[in-house]
């Protein structure tokens, strides 16, 4: 799919969240990408977004200085078990991709959030919850999640199946969109380490 430029396509004409219908609609102008879609995915004021099928879990050695590379935590992938399942330890953090690619335009902004399923198994699904406007907007790209387990066992997730949503809402239009921002995420198409230490070593 080739995105269309901002000028060429009609804008969302209202503000505020979008709902089921206002997402089908934005789907079809353009102003959302999403690869793969699913209609089944569209929730009355949000769109799922699914588990993808990598997961890296976080090892860190000693102190993290965030203005020092070499300090970061280690991505260690996590290996499916026999029936393709992601084990996600007491404890753990882990960093996965959505199975989607999306993309947004200036036009609009997106809030990721965990889903009260998974929630009331103990697992938090977070990281930075705003996607800018503008994110993805080049080919799409994948968002990172962040997986923790908050019981004493293992939790076994699966590929495939939804993970949160993503709720979707009508802006007035970005002058800078975000994958014009230095050290972004919004052309990544897996998983990659913090960028933290380029903005740090800025100031």
């Amino acid at each position: 799919m080739i995105l269309q430029p901002v000028s060429l396509r009609p804008r969302l004409k209202r503000r505020g969240v979008l709902t089921d219908r206002a997402i089908r609609r934005a789907h079809h102008l353009g102003d959302l990408y999403i690869d793969p879609f699913r209609e089944e995915l569209i929730r009355p004021a949000a769109i799922s977004l699914s588990l993808g099928a990598e997961a890296f879990g976080l090892q860190s050695t000693g102190p993290v200085d965030i203005a020092d590379r070499a300090t970061y935590p280690e991505l260690v992938p996590k290996a499916l078990d026999d029936r393709g399942r992601i084990a996600i330890d007491a404890g753990e953090v882990v960093l996965a991709p959505t199975l989607e690619r999306i993309g947004l335009s200036e036009n609009l902004v997106g809030l990721v959030d965990g889903t009260s399923d998974y929630a009331r198994l103990g697992i938090s699904v977070v990281l930075c919850g705003q996607v800018s406007p503008g994110f993805g907007w080049d080919s799409g790209a994948v968002l990172t999640l962040e997986i923790v387990n908050h019981l004493r066992h293992p939790v076994l997730l699966y590929p495939g199946a939804r993970i949160c949503n993503l709720m979707l809402f009508a802006s007035t239009g970005s002058e800078r969109p975000y994958g014009a921002m230095p050290h972004n995420y919004s052309s990544d198409h897996a998983v990659v380490a913090s960028r933290l230490a380029d903005h740090v070593r800025q100031h």
